[in-house]
């Protein structure tokens, strides 16, 4: 499965030389919201009943390695397809680590982990060939027969031209789902309702917040969203075919922030757009995670940002509140950018 690629870093900085630095990254979050986790991505190097060292990289001006040591406590819990124990944390397994509330040890740990999510191109007895979007490219995921009922029962049409999410471990060839990422919605993934022709552009969405990616060389060890409504004119970064989706947004640009609360958790942070999200933006779905968001998806995030802010990677989704365009971002109505038709 290929990597998306990133390209809100060096936008980020050019924003900054014209306009100044952003305000610190707490500006603009909801009152009395919780501080995210901090979650962190490596490679497994050992692991014990009490202690989890780990190969982690931290992005900067170039990427470096180091080592981390997390402990594990009798409450921690790993996932690897599904409920695991030590024998998953293998040497040389990508992993990711959410702490608990005190930070002194490892609540949940996440091994291989991997998410599809796209339009399904074809089908065979036990795989299934996705297009990601253009900038994920092309995905071919096994269903295993013990995970296939489990999937067709929240994605019955398993049929060239719908849509399909599903959460899957890594493996040597290519990810396995395990289980559905959401239910598949019921229209084809070309026959999305757009929003009305004037319908207003609010300045704070409710809806669903969901991941993307996978853990693994070149995945971001940061925070990060993909924004379903990234700009398509000019340098912004936008898909130039990408598809109105079914909730009204501002457009932004690549390296624009979003604040993302989470309304299941009570955490909140701001975080930089890296993507455009143009898959996310064909799901016109809901997230039931506590109570019932309203439809339509309206970020997702990388790993590290989903995690932190309390989301359950193999629950697929959060109800969240986005407030696009930070202070400091830039954040352009449709009808300013030349496609007033849009909403």
């Amino acid at each position: 499965m290929p990597l998306p690629r990133r390209r809100g870093a060096g936008r980020s900085r050019h924003r900054e030389a014209v306009l100044g630095a952003p305000p610190p990254p707490r500006t603009g979050l909801p009152e009395n919201a919780a501080r995210p986790l901090g979650a962190v991505t490596g490679t497994i190097v050992d692991a014990s009943p009490h202690l989890l060292v780990l190969r982690t990289r931290r992005a900067g001006a170039t990427t470096r390695e180091t080592e981390t040591r997390i402990p594990m406590t009798g409450t921690t819990t790993v996932w690897h397809g599904g409920r695991g124990g030590l024998a998953a944390l293998r040497p040389g397994r990508e992993v990711i680590v959410r702490p608990g509330e005190d930070g002194l040890g490892a609540d949940r740990v996440w091994v291989d982990v991997a998410r599809v999510t796209g339009t399904i191109l074809a089908c065979g007895r036990d795989t299934v060939e996705v297009d990601m979007g253009p900038h994920r490219g092309r995905a071919h995921v096994v269903i295993p027969p013990y995970a296939l009922e489990r999937v067709l029962v929240r994605h019955p049409r398993m049929e060239p031209g719908y849509l399909i999410d599903v959460i899957c471990v890594r493996s040597p060839g290519g990810p396995q789902a395990v289980r559905p990422g959401t239910s598949q919605p019921g229209y084809r993934a070309d026959d999305l309702a757009a929003p009305e022709p004037g319908a207003p552009v609010p300045g704070t969405v409710h809806g669903t917040v969901t991941w993307f990616g996978s853990l693994g060389e070149g995945a971001p060890p940061h925070a990060g969203a993909a924004y379903p409504a990234v700009d398509p004119e000019g340098d912004a970064g936008g898909c130039p075919d990408a598809p109105s989706g079914c909730v009204a947004l501002p457009y932004l640009s690549l390296g624009s922030e979003i604040t993302v609360h989470n309304e299941c958790s009570g955490r909140a942070t701001t975080v930089p757009v890296v993507e455009c999200g143009c898959s996310a933006a064909r799901y016109c779905d809901r997230c039931v995670e506590c109570g019932t968001s309203p439809r339509g998806r309206i970020a997702e995030l990388t790993p590290a940002a989903f995690v932190g802010l309390g989301g359950d990677l193999e629950a697929g989704c959060f109800n969240a509140v986005v407030r696009p365009g930070a202070p400091g971002a830039l954040a352009v109505p449709a009808a300013v950018s030349g496609r007033a038709g849009r909403w």
